[in-house]
């Protein structure tokens, strides 16, 4: 069993594994979806965007109910990956790094005993960095 960093934003997961001082990475997760403005995902069949839609689907931080919702759904898809490593008994320890709202979502997905091998958690957006980038954020989480 090792400790498992997951570096995500609200499109890619970059899971990392870390043995030592050593990170390597493990899998990537891409959710196409969540790079797509508000207009691309609220139409109806023909491309339109609905006027219902486009004028109240804010929710109180300024992000919109579709963005919202394709961010929940990839939080989800990352939190299985978490899980089926924690249930194969390869994650003794675990590390999120992920921009402040996206990083809530992901919490909110895991299972309760998944969220018990949180050790650490960073509010910031490293999901396109270099692996240099990610070690050195990351060094000082034991």
């Amino acid at each position: 069993m090792t400790t498992y960093i997951v570096v995500a934003d609200a499109a890619r997961a970059r899971v990392f594994t870390r043995e030592g001082l050593r990170l390597e990475e493990k899998e990537s997760l891409v959710h196409a979806e969540g790079r797509l403005h508000e207009g691309d995902l609220v139409t109806d069949g023909g491309g339109e965007v609905h006027e219902s839609m486009g004028r109240t689907s804010r929710t109180s931080g300024g992000e919109s109910v579709a963005s919202h919702h394709q961010a929940e759904i990839f939080a989800k898809q990352v939190a299985e990956c978490i899980y089926h490593a924690r249930v194969g008994n390869h994650l003794r320890k675990l590390i999120l790094v992920a921009p402040p709202r996206f990083l809530g979502i992901l919490r909110d997905k895991l299972d309760e005993a998944s969220s018990k091998l949180i050790i650490h958690s960073l509010a910031k957006d490293l999901s396109k960095a270099p692996l240099a980038d990610i070690q050195e954020a990351v060094s000082d989480m034991r």
